[in-house]
């Protein structure tokens, strides 16, 4: 009787399938399908939390770099107008993107406690800007300068917790309020 190397063994089983139960070949891709969506989205989820806020450092330097001109009546003496304003505020936040996602609001108010600072996001998540303008003030007038920016974002099923306006979009607001100093009109 001729035997065979690798054919059945004294067990009476194939050698492929004793070995089975200890095979560990395809354990890791297992593990990671199972362990790799929750991983990359919670990656994801901290880039763009950090993508916002780094998006609103940028957009509060910039309101502040802009609203010194009002400050200091340069906006006023040069006819500054709300575009042009708009246009400072966009030089300085070209690095994080459109400058069609800002709104802008300039108001003057009489004294320091009613200064109105409420968000414009409405109960249906949408933003109601009608009440926004331009008036950068004389010389000792208090001035309120806001900016909102529309960020929309990009990690899917996370609008829930970072949102809060229509369309998966968080706005960030940057603002700044002062007294104008004495200039020559």
């Amino acid at each position: 009787m001729i035997r065979l190397s690798g054919s059945i063994g004294n067990t009476g089983e194939a050698p492929g399938r004793r070995h089975f139960g200890r095979d560990r070949s395809g354990a890791t891709a297992v593990e990671f399908a199972m362990i790799g969506a929750p991983f990359f989205f919670l990656l994801f989820a901290m880039i763009e939390i950090a993508a916002v806020f780094f998006t609103g450092t940028v957009l509060e330097n910039a309101v502040l770099e802009a609203a010194r001109q009002i400050r200091t009546g340069q906006a006023q003496t040069d006819g500054m107008s709300q575009g042009q304003f708009r246009q400072e505020v966009c030089d300085r936040i070209a690095v994080i993107g459109n400058c069609d996602r800002l709104a802008i609001d300039v108001q003057v108010f009489e004294d320091f406690d009613d200064v109105d600072q409420s968000s414009p996001v409405q109960q249906d998540g949408s933003m109601d800007d009608s009440g926004f303008g331009w008036d950068p003030g004389d010389a000792g007038d208090i001035v309120l300068v806001r900016v909102f920016y529309r960020w929309s974002l990009m990690t899917p099923n996370f609008g829930g917790a970072l949102s809060n306006m229509e369309g998966n979009q968080r706005l960030i607001t940057a603002a700044t309020v002062f007294r104008n100093e004495p200039f020559d009109d």
